[in-house]
């Protein structure tokens, strides 16, 4: 018995088809986990700098520079400016995250704080939760993030307008609908220098974005594993039929 190898062109291009899939696909896996790996770095090298403090005239380094900081602004809600980004369950409960405009100090520019988390109405999708916003100067303190998170866009965009329950908002889309200018990232508010009956009662048990590398990495080794199993098969199969 002789063993051969009989080409076929149907089996070949389908196997360098899922190969080039598998290791396409292992690639982004791998790209995301180094993405991740490399927030968490940054997390940790800022997390022992002092905190940005944000003072009206004050000009700013870039986001880029600021990003994942902590900071600490004295200032107001615009209280009649709420919106409520949808599916950001906490616990396995579906919720909102609200997001409000806050001007620094009385005259100062304005940066959109993502207060925290609310659970919704189980039985009304649409029906908006009781809310509580400080009233007068407050202190808030927290994180600074490009945006409040993006998850996968469900349908048409909702118009951004008071009270909109919306899957993903920028600051850039807050302001070209609002008309109140506003800086380029957000404030993550991890607490705020106010309690008794004006506190707001929301959580803040933010999602870690540096968070899942391993996944990733595990993911992309699947990825690879198919492509790797894609040739194999090809290989033996071509032998096989070869056989003499």
């Amino acid at each position: 018995m002789r063993f051969a190898f009989r080409f076929r062109w149907i089996p070949f291009v389908a196997t360098v088809l899922v190969m080039c899939v598998g290791i396409a696909l292992g690639e982004w896996q791998r790209g995301r986990a180094l993405q991740k790996e490399g927030i968490a770095a940054m997390l940790a090298e800022r997390s022992v700098l002092a905190p940005v403090v944000l003072r009206a005239g004050e000009s700013l380094p870039p986001v880029s520079e600021l990003e994942y900081r902590q900071v600490v602004a004295d200032g107001e809600f615009l209280a009649d400016w709420p919106v409520y980004l949808d599916n950001r369950p906490h616990g396995g409960v579906p919720g909102f995250y609200l997001v409000m405009p806050f001007r620094i100090g009385s005259t100062g520019p304005v940066v959109l704080v993502s207060r925290g988390w609310l659970p919704r109405d189980p039985q009304e999708r649409t029906r908006l939760p009781h809310l509580r916003t400080p009233r007068g100067t407050v202190t808030v303190r927290g994180t600074i993030r490009r945006h409040p998170g993006q998850v996968l866009q469900l349908g048409q965009p909702a118009a951004i307008r008071p009270n909109a329950i919306l899957q993903n908002l920028s600051p850039a889309d807050f302001a070209a609908a609002s008309g109140i200018q506003v800086l380029s990232f957000i404030i993550e508010q991890a607490g705020i220098g106010v309690s008794g009956p004006d506190a707001d009662g929301l959580v803040r048990d933010w999602p870690q974005p540096s968070f899942g590398s391993d996944k990733h990495r595990g993911y992309a080794f699947q990825w690879y594993a198919l492509a790797a199993t894609a040739l194999l098969f090809f290989l033996v199969t071509g032998f096989r039929s070869g056989t003499k």
